[in-house]
């Protein structure tokens, strides 16, 4: 087999770290109070909406050992 010789294509991003830019990024963004209040509310939302169904399908979900067993009348007569 013989070599290649001409540049690898991708060869720009081994010196991609060499390379400086004189340009900086934009500031970022603070958030307002009411960004901050909005946030925390869809939050506190969320975890009472998982809260409030766990509590109502507990029920659902418990077994009743209290109540007796019921039978159908077909298998009394056997």
């Amino acid at each position: 087999m013989f070599r290649r010789r001409e540049p690898v294509p991708f060869a720009f991003l081994a010196e991609a770290d060499r390379f400086r830019s004189n340009v900086t990024p934009p500031p970022s963004e603070h958030s307002s109070a009411g960004q901050i209040a909005g946030r925390w509310l869809l939050g506190l939302t969320v975890v009472a909406a998982l809260v409030g169904s766990l509590v109502i399908g507990m029920p659902a979900l418990s077994l009743d050992h209290s109540a007796p067993t019921q039978q159908s009348q077909a298998s009394q007569g056997r």
